[in-house]
């Protein structure tokens, strides 16, 4: 990993190739019974087809009883927390921001830095446009909101530091507003 600005750290497809042969080790001994791989739409999908060719595993389009669900890191963790199934596997865990501990991981990361994957933009903000919005921060802050898994989107320091939309929350503050 290589620092790219203060609060950015760039993973390489060098970094990738070790992740996933770690990962591809976990797993047997880990989750044993796991028999497909999913990944989750974005951040998901390349590790998912990396670890799919690695493992032998078939990548699936939907979530099983024993598919393993992927994803790049565990930040909010809000993500992997809705997720269906019982097996979950990421490159990088946050403990200290994320709500859900995967089954699975290769790296801790202890700090508060915006990972970018090789498959992203290194330019793009640490902080999603949309998570900029004024609509966004002000359905975000509501008391009232109905929404409850979103109640610790109310700090907005927090908010800089999620990555893309892994949790779903931009299609949820769409639905909202419509």
């Amino acid at each position: 990993m290589l620092k790219i600005e203060p609060n950015k750290i760039s993973v390489s497809w060098w970094d990738m190739t070790d992740l996933i042969k770690d990962l591809t080790g976990k797993i047997p001994f880990e989750v044993p019974l796991v028999d497909s791989i999913y990944g989750i739409p974005r951040g998901g999908l390349i590790p998912a087809v990396m670890l799919s060719h690695s493992t032998g595993l078939p990548l699936v389009d939907t979530i099983g009883k024993n598919t393993l669900v992927v994803d790049d890191m565990t930040d909010s963790g809000v993500t992997m927390n809705k997720m269906p199934g019982q097996f979950t596997a990421v490159l990088y865990h946050k403990p200290h921001t994320s709500i859900f501990t995967p089954n699975v991981y290769s790296e801790l990361h202890k700090g508060d830095e915006w990972l970018v994957f090789p498959w992203e933009n290194s330019k793009s903000p640490a902080k999603q446009d949309y998570l900029q919005s004024d609509e966004f921060l002000e359905f975000a802050k509501r008391e009232d909101n109905s929404n409850k898994e979103l109640g610790h989107l109310k700090d907005t320091s927090y908010i800089a530091g999620m990555t893309n939309d892994k949790e779903g929350s931009f299609m949820k503050f769409q639905n909202k507003i419509k």
